[in-house]
């Protein structure tokens, strides 16, 4: 497994933009797919973003569809999110998770999770 530390979140105004980052231990964080998940209160913890372990797939769900871009840096250790064009709907909790080789967008396939990241929008 890998550690995982988030950051980035904040308190935005809609129509802004916020990079969000996870950062892991080891040194295998390129076998890992990574994925982006967040949760809104009273709602169950949904995908947003996923990435492949070399970064040349990703996949997204409809609702942040051209608005967020996910992408890696192996030599970091770190995937990032990208959120432009922030709406009030995209309050929530992320978080970042690791899956073992695999780009999954289903939560209960990965393996590790980081504590989260609060990110909040004004309309």
């Amino acid at each position: 497994q890998v550690q995982l530390v988030e950051s980035g979140g904040g308190l935005v105004q809609a129509g802004d933009s916020l990079r969000l980052s996870c950062a892991a231990s080891g040194r295998t964080f390129s076998s890992y797919a990574m994925g982006w998940f967040r949760q809104a209160p009273g709602k169950e913890r949904e995908f947003v973003a996923a990435i492949s372990r070399s970064g040349g797939i990703t996949s997204y769900a409809d609702s942040v569809k051209v608005r967020f871009t996910i992408s890696r840096d192996n030599a970091k250790n770190t995937v990032y999110l990208l959120m432009n064009s922030l709406k009030p709907d995209d309050t929530a909790v992320y978080y970042c998770a690791a899956n073992f080789m695999s780009l999954t967008t289903t939560p209960e396939k990965y393996d590790s999770w980081g504590q989260g990241t609060q990110v909040t929008v004004s309309s």
